[in-house]
Parts: structure tokens; C-alpha cells; sequence
């Protein structure tokens, strides 16, 4: 059986549901280079660490290690580091792509990619979540609250 890269199959109750990827798009005033920096090399910046991070309020900030196999890591106030996922495609200034498993085994990532394009006065911002038939539980819910999750980042982003 062959599987389309928009749906993957995942087992439930014996039998194979399709769950969709979870898609967005956003334009920012920037331009590509700037845009793809900022989310980037910058993400501490503008990430929405009280509420989108393993250590919530205990956590102090984010690193994108910029490069093919990079981690990208929370560290909280103590000190301790908390992998969210590593860098499986780096293409400045179009594309970063990684895999992500923040607060859970590697085992269960799922993969997310990022990509810019020029558009107008600015750039077009599209991120692509996939892969949550590696969820073992109540992937759908997961899904559903990233579909939720990834808007108010990518509001962040925009606004930073």
C-alpha cells in the first residue's frame, strides 16, 4: 500500500485512519533571508516559552542550532536541557525542516518543515506537521492541538 506525503496511515482499533498534516501559512513584512533568521537563529526572541515549552514558566530559552543536525532545545532556569527535536534539512533562505518530539521520546517524533518564500512586499511562511501515526496515544488530539498550538506560535512570530 502506498501512502500519499499529505496523510499517513496510523493503526486504531485494528484498523488504518488517515490523519492529515497539520498546514499554515503566514505572510511577514520581512524579506526570505530576514524572515528565515528570525525564526531561526533568532527563536528565542519571539517563541512562546511560558506556554509552548516543556517547563512552561521554569523555562529560560530556546536554541535552533543552525545546521544539518542541530538540536533544537529548551533550557530551563536550572539549567537543564530539554530536546524538542534536531535539523533534517537546512536550506537558507527557503527551508529548515526538523524533527519534533518536545517532552516525549525521540521515538515519537513527528516531522515539521518550514519554508519561505518571497511574496509582494514581504515573504509567505508555510509550515508543514506531519507523522502522527509515531504518536503511540490519541495522536488525533495531539494533532488537533498542535493545529491550534502552531497558530498562536506563528502569531508570535509575525508579530516579533
Amino acid at each position: 500500500m502506498s501512502t500519499s506525503p499529505k496523510t499517513r496511515p496510523t493503526a486504531l482499533h485494528g484498523r488504518t485512519e488517515a490523519i492529515p498534516p497539520v498546514r499554515k501559512a503566514i505572510h511577514v513584512r520581512l524579506p526570505a533571508e530576514r524572515a528565515f533568521r528570525r525564526f531561526t537563529a533568532e527563536i528565542a526572541d519571539w517563541w512562546p516559552l511560558d506556554t509552548h515549552s516543556v517547563g512552561e514558566d521554569k523555562s529560560d530559552t530556546v536554541t535552533l542550532e543552525t545546521r544539518v543536525e542541530g538540536r533544537i532545545f529548551e533550557t530551563l532556569q536550572d539549567g537543564t536541557e530539554a530536546e524538542w527535536g534536531r535539523i533534517i534539512a537546512w536550506e537558507p533562505p527557503r527551508r529548515v525542516a526538523f524533527t519534533w518530539h518536545p517532552g516525549r521520546k525521540e521515538e515519537t517524533r513527528q516531522e515539521v518543515e518550514v519554508t519561505f518564500r518571497s511574496e509582494g512586499e514581504g515573504t509567505r511562511v508555510e509550515l508543514i506537521h506531519t507523522g502522527w501515526e509515531r504518536i503511540p496515544e490519541k495522536p488525533r488530539e495531539m494533532r488537533d492541538g498542535y493545529d491550534s498550538g502552531w497558530d498562536v506560535v506563528l502569531a508570535r512570530f509575525a508579530e516579533a
